[in-house]
């Protein structure tokens, strides 16, 4: 075993070991013996969370309450997520769709990114309650004034007119990234939505290490991604268009738009502007669950 620990354990090598050990064997008799002793050839597993907050599950449980809360109530609960960063341009991209035989489609060789066509960076808001999404497709960076941005034209062109009534929000989302729970431009843009539109935003943050969880990562950003397997994404409007074209047997309607605004990063608030913040922290981890009110006039928590 030894020799082989540092390379490919293939059946060919397995059969030289063997055979350097007095076995003449060939590498099928190797493989019909592996597989008769409960082997078989298997890629890696992600099972390995590593640590898990003492709280994680008590946090779901409060997650998951606090949705039926505002979805029995009528008002809107959202999940917001950014998902990966794609590159422009006649690049590879993972999966695999139908097209003439012995013809795929010729894509770069490498991946060096076009400066002229740049990157997308595809940011969305899944409303639960409604199976619908919305993509904001940014040109410049993954900031928390991007994300809140995105917010923003949701409910503008979608939300309000979908919860006319509506009085409050709720936001899951992770904890990490530009809608990070320990990040205070996040809170900041999010008081100043809460403030342009009345509403009460609530968030409620996914434990570390559990953004796999997230809604929005399975009903529509695994949606668009089988939507456009093995398609390069050669333009922002192929981008658009194929993220816009993405439903499922449930019903799921998405609206994506192209966001070319400057979002520069580096912006820090200060300790005073923080506490000037209407914010209102829950008792249940305070740091996770928190609610951003429209005026400073902010209800006790309960």
């Amino acid at each position: 075993m030894t020799p082989l620990r540092w390379t490919s354990k293939s059946l060919r090598k397995l059969a030289e070991e063997l055979g350097s050990h007095g076995h003449r064997v060939s590498a099928s008799l190797v493989g019909r013996l592996l597989h008769q002793a409960g082997y078989s050839l298997q890629a890696n597993a992600k099972t390995l969370e590593g640590s898990q907050h003492p709280d994680r599950d008590t946090q779901f449980g409060h997650i998951h309450d606090t949705c039926a809360e505002f979805l029995a109530a009528g008002e809107p609960v959202v999940s917001v997520d950014c998902k990966k960063k794609e590159l422009v341009g006649q690049y590879k991209n993972g999966g695999k769709r139908w097209r003439p035989a012995g013809e795929p489609e010729p894509v770069d060789v490498h991946d060096f990114m076009d400066k002229e066509l740049g990157k997308a960076i595809p940011y969305g808001v899944y409303d639960i309650g409604a199976n619908t999404g919305w993509v904001n497709v940014g040109t410049d960076h993954e900031t928390a004034a991007f994300a809140v941005n995105t917010l923003r034209c949701w409910w503008n062109q979608t939300g309000k007119n979908t919860y006319p009534d509506a009085t409050r929000l709720l936001i899951t989302a992770d904890s990490g990234g530009a809608n990070g729970n320990r990040r205070r431009t996040w809170k900041t843009e999010l008081a100043a939505l809460a403030a342009e539109t009345g509403l009460a935003i609530s968030v409620c943050h996914l434990p570390p290490g559990t953004s796999k969880w997230n809604k929005i990562e399975h009903r529509l950003f695994a949606q668009i991604t089988m939507n456009w397997r093995g398609r390069p994404l050669e333009s922002h409007e192929t981008i658009l268009n194929l993220i816009g074209a993405t439903t499922t047997t449930t019903g799921l309607a998405v609206t994506a738009q192209l966001d070319t605004g400057d979002y520069p990063t580096g912006i820090k608030i200060t300790d005073r502007e923080m506490q000037s913040l209407p914010l209102a922290r829950d008792p249940w981890h305070g740091e996770w669950n928190y609610t951003l009110h429209p005026t400073r006039d902010t209800p006790e928590p309960h």
